[in-house]
């Protein structure tokens, strides 16, 4: 069976594999070459430097984000699709996403989730500088989901494999105690959906109290 040619997809689709096997920090040009079984200097006649192809894994990313937004549903609504289409995406490669979220992109794919957030939120009736809280806001809370749904800040939540939550003095940790099956089982999607719901609810009241007082 012919290899296939190689090209700068292929190339950043290897780096993609390799980030989500051992880590953005096992990614060079060298390695890359080795697991496509190619000459490193072939490698520059598609990316010119290690950054470039970083910045490629990063937008081939946020390239496959399967907007399902309706322009004619309620903000809310839209807020709700777009959220979860990222958190989609960042389960699917959650160690490429903590690379996404580390580089400032400039790309058509960098930039076009960035404009589907704002527009949403300007429609809303939010004014620029709220928009612009309101996107950091929520990729801040789906990356804090992320990291604790594959147990790198665990918080209080099960890390798979993980022994359950011992047991304590329920004298000493009366609340821990009584709560311990409870910290020790965690629905990750139903825990991200009352989070998403939290959310929106606060920055809807925000919505209206600025609409109050203008």
């Amino acid at each position: 069976m012919p290899t296939e040619p190689l090209s700068r997809a292929r190339i950043v689709a290897a780096a993609i594999d390799l980030i989500e096997r051992e880590g953005a920090d096992a990614v060079s040009m060298r390695r890359i070459a080795a697991d496509l079984n190619v000459g490193v200097m072939s490698l520059y006649n598609h990316v010119p430097n290690k950054a470039s192809l970083l910045d490629g894994v990063a937008e081939s990313v946020l390239s496959q984000i399967e907007f399902t937004d309706d322009p004619g549903a309620h903000w809310t609504d839209r807020v709700r699709m777009q959220a979860r289409a990222f958190r989609q995406i960042a389960h699917h490669y959650p160690r490429s996403t903590m690379l996404v979220v580390s580089r400032q992109l400039h790309s058509n794919a960098g930039l076009f989730p960035v404009e589907r957030a704002l527009t949403t939120l300007r429609q809303a009736g939010f004014d620029g500088a709220d928009a612009v809280r309101m996107l950091r806001l929520f990729i801040a809370y789906v990356i804090g989901s992320l990291l604790r749904e594959v147990g790198v800040t665990p918080t209080f939540a099960p890390v798979p494999g993980a022994p359950p939550v011992r047991d304590v003095d329920p004298e000493l940790f009366p609340q821990v105690s009584e709560l311990a099956s409870l910290l020790g089982s965690c629905d990750h999607e139903e825990e991200f959906d009352f989070g998403l719901e939290l959310l929106i609810q606060a920055i809807a009241v925000h919505l209206e109290r600025k609409g109050t007082r203008g």
